[in-house]
Protein backbone atom coordinates (compact mmCIF):
# COMPACT_ATOMS: atom_id res chain seq x y z
CA UNK A 1 0.00 0.00 0.00
CA UNK A 2 2.84 2.33 0.79
CA UNK A 3 4.23 1.82 -2.64
CA UNK A 4 0.95 2.71 -4.25
CA UNK A 5 0.86 5.90 -2.25
CA UNK A 6 4.34 6.81 -3.25
CA UNK A 7 3.57 6.11 -6.88
CA UNK A 8 0.42 8.18 -6.68
CA UNK A 9 2.29 11.07 -5.12
CA UNK A 10 4.91 10.90 -7.82
CA UNK A 11 2.28 10.84 -10.56
CA UNK A 12 0.46 13.74 -9.01
CA UNK A 13 3.67 15.69 -8.65
CA UNK A 14 4.58 15.04 -12.26
CA UNK A 15 1.12 16.04 -13.41
CA UNK A 16 1.10 19.24 -11.39
CA UNK A 17 4.53 20.13 -12.46
CA UNK A 18 6.07 19.35 -9.07
CA UNK A 19 5.10 18.19 -5.65
CA UNK A 20 1.75 19.72 -4.55
CA UNK A 21 -0.42 19.48 -1.51
CA UNK A 22 -1.00 15.81 -0.78
CA UNK A 23 -4.29 16.36 1.01
CA UNK A 24 -5.77 17.73 -2.18
CA UNK A 25 -4.58 14.80 -4.19
CA UNK A 26 -7.66 12.66 -4.95
CA UNK A 27 -5.61 9.56 -5.42
CA UNK A 28 -4.69 9.58 -1.66
CA UNK A 29 -8.19 10.19 -0.26
CA UNK A 30 -8.74 6.55 0.67
CA UNK A 31 -5.52 6.44 2.62
CA UNK A 32 -6.28 9.81 4.30
CA UNK A 33 -9.78 8.72 5.31
CA UNK A 34 -8.39 5.49 6.78
CA UNK A 35 -5.87 7.34 8.94
CA UNK A 36 -8.47 9.95 9.89
CA UNK A 37 -10.76 7.20 11.15
CA UNK A 38 -7.88 5.48 13.03
CA UNK A 39 -6.92 8.81 14.64
CA UNK A 40 -10.52 9.62 15.59
CA UNK A 41 -11.04 6.15 17.08
CA UNK A 42 -7.78 6.42 19.05
CA UNK A 43 -8.72 9.91 20.17
CA UNK A 44 -12.16 8.66 21.21
CA UNK A 45 -10.69 5.79 23.24
CA UNK A 46 -8.10 8.07 24.88
CA UNK A 47 -10.80 10.58 25.78
CA UNK A 48 -13.34 7.94 26.83
CA UNK A 49 -10.89 5.83 28.88
CA UNK A 50 -8.50 8.46 30.29
CA UNK A 51 -9.57 12.10 30.03
CA UNK A 52 -13.34 11.91 30.48
CA UNK A 53 -13.21 9.66 33.58
CA UNK A 54 -10.74 12.06 35.16
CA UNK A 55 -12.95 15.01 34.26
CA UNK A 56 -15.99 13.15 35.60
CA UNK A 57 -14.10 12.35 38.81
CA UNK A 58 -13.07 15.98 39.21
CA UNK A 59 -16.64 17.16 38.57
CA UNK A 60 -17.96 14.60 41.04
CA UNK A 61 -15.37 15.66 43.60
CA UNK A 62 -16.28 19.30 43.10
CA UNK A 63 -19.97 18.49 43.45
CA UNK A 64 -19.21 16.60 46.67
CA UNK A 65 -17.14 19.50 47.97
CA UNK A 66 -19.89 21.95 47.11
CA UNK A 67 -22.48 19.75 48.81
CA UNK A 68 -20.26 19.37 51.89
CA UNK A 69 -19.58 23.09 51.97
CA UNK A 70 -23.30 23.85 51.71
CA UNK A 71 -24.05 21.40 54.52
CA UNK A 72 -21.27 22.90 56.64
CA UNK A 73 -22.59 26.39 55.88
CA UNK A 74 -26.09 25.37 56.97
CA UNK A 75 -24.66 23.86 60.17
CA UNK A 76 -22.67 27.01 60.84
CA UNK A 77 -25.74 29.12 60.12
CA UNK A 78 -27.76 27.04 62.60
CA UNK A 79 -24.97 27.35 65.19
CA UNK A 80 -24.80 31.09 64.59
CA UNK A 81 -28.57 31.35 65.07
CA UNK A 82 -28.28 29.34 68.31
CA UNK A 83 -25.40 31.52 69.47
CA UNK A 84 -27.37 34.65 68.65
CA UNK A 85 -30.37 33.29 70.54
CA UNK A 86 -28.16 32.43 73.53
CA UNK A 87 -26.58 35.88 73.35
CA UNK A 88 -29.99 37.57 73.25
CA UNK A 89 -31.16 35.44 76.19
CA UNK A 90 -28.02 36.26 78.16
CA UNK A 91 -28.46 39.93 77.32
CA UNK A 92 -32.09 39.85 78.46
CA UNK A 93 -31.08 38.05 81.67
CA UNK A 94 -28.35 40.60 82.28
CA UNK A 95 -30.79 43.45 81.74
CA UNK A 96 -33.29 41.85 84.12
CA UNK A 97 -30.55 41.35 86.70
CA UNK A 98 -29.45 44.96 86.24
CA UNK A 99 -33.04 46.12 86.71
CA UNK A 100 -33.28 44.02 89.86
CA UNK A 101 -30.01 45.45 91.20
CA UNK A 102 -31.11 48.99 90.38
CA UNK A 103 -34.46 48.43 92.12
CA UNK A 104 -32.72 46.94 95.15
CA UNK A 105 -30.27 49.84 95.27
CA UNK A 106 -33.16 52.32 95.01
CA UNK A 107 -34.96 50.56 97.87
CA UNK A 108 -31.83 50.62 100.03
CA UNK A 109 -31.18 54.27 99.25
CA UNK A 110 -34.82 55.13 99.94
CA UNK A 111 -34.70 53.27 103.27
CA UNK A 112 -31.50 55.06 104.25
CA UNK A 113 -32.96 58.36 103.12
CA UNK A 114 -36.17 57.75 105.07
CA UNK A 115 -34.09 56.88 108.14
CA UNK A 116 -31.98 60.02 107.76
CA UNK A 117 -35.10 62.13 107.18
CA UNK A 118 -36.65 60.66 110.33
CA UNK A 119 -33.48 61.47 112.29
CA UNK A 120 -33.42 64.98 110.86
CA UNK A 121 -37.12 65.43 111.68
CA UNK A 122 -36.50 64.27 115.24
CA UNK A 123 -33.55 66.65 115.61
CA UNK A 124 -35.57 69.48 114.11
CA UNK A 125 -38.51 68.71 116.44
CA UNK A 126 -36.12 68.67 119.39
CA UNK A 127 -34.57 71.97 118.31
CA UNK A 128 -38.04 73.46 117.75
CA UNK A 129 -39.10 72.34 121.24
CA UNK A 130 -35.96 73.90 122.74
CA UNK A 131 -36.52 77.05 120.70
CA UNK A 132 -40.14 77.22 121.83
CA UNK A 133 -39.01 76.85 125.46
CA UNK A 134 -36.47 79.59 124.97
CA UNK A 135 -39.05 81.77 123.22
CA UNK A 136 -41.51 81.11 126.07
CA UNK A 137 -38.82 82.01 128.61
CA UNK A 138 -37.90 85.11 126.63
CA UNK A 139 -41.58 86.01 126.31
CA UNK A 140 -42.08 85.43 130.05
CA UNK A 141 -39.07 87.52 130.94
CA UNK A 142 -40.17 90.13 128.40
CA UNK A 143 -43.60 90.20 130.04
CA UNK A 144 -41.99 90.58 133.45
CA UNK A 145 -39.73 93.28 132.12
CA UNK A 146 -42.71 94.95 130.43
CA UNK A 147 -44.64 94.81 133.72
CA UNK A 148 -41.71 96.33 135.58
CA UNK A 149 -41.32 99.03 132.93
CA UNK A 150 -45.08 99.64 132.96
CA UNK A 151 -45.10 99.89 136.79
CA UNK A 152 -42.13 102.25 136.81
CA UNK A 153 -43.63 104.31 134.00
CA UNK A 154 -47.02 104.46 135.79
CA UNK A 155 -45.37 105.56 139.03
CA UNK A 156 -43.43 108.23 137.24
CA UNK A 157 -46.52 109.44 135.37
CA UNK A 158 -48.55 109.59 138.58
CA UNK A 159 -45.67 111.40 140.30
CA UNK A 160 -45.34 113.76 137.31
CA UNK A 161 -49.03 114.63 137.65
CA UNK A 162 -48.46 115.56 141.20
CA UNK A 163 -50.09 112.61 142.95
CA UNK A 164 -48.54 109.92 144.95
CA UNK A 165 -49.19 106.27 144.08
CA UNK A 166 -48.36 103.32 146.17
CA UNK A 167 -46.78 100.16 144.70
CA UNK A 168 -49.86 97.95 145.25
CA UNK A 169 -52.24 100.21 143.43
CA UNK A 170 -49.92 100.66 140.48
CA UNK A 171 -49.25 96.88 140.28
CA UNK A 172 -53.00 96.13 140.39
CA UNK A 173 -53.72 98.67 137.67
CA UNK A 174 -50.93 97.36 135.40
CA UNK A 175 -52.02 93.72 135.91
CA UNK A 176 -55.66 94.59 135.16
CA UNK A 177 -54.67 96.46 132.02
CA UNK A 178 -52.41 93.58 130.78
CA UNK A 179 -55.14 90.98 131.30
CA UNK A 180 -57.54 92.69 129.12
Amino acid sequence: MATETEQAVEKGAEAAGGPGMPQLDFSTFDNQIFWLLVTLILLYFVLARVALPRIAAILSERQGTITNDLTAAEDLKAKAAEAEEAYNKALADARAEAQKIVAQAKDEIKAELDEEVAKADAEIAEQVAESEKKIAEIRESAMESAKEVAKDTAKELVAAMGAEADGRTVTAAVNQRLKG
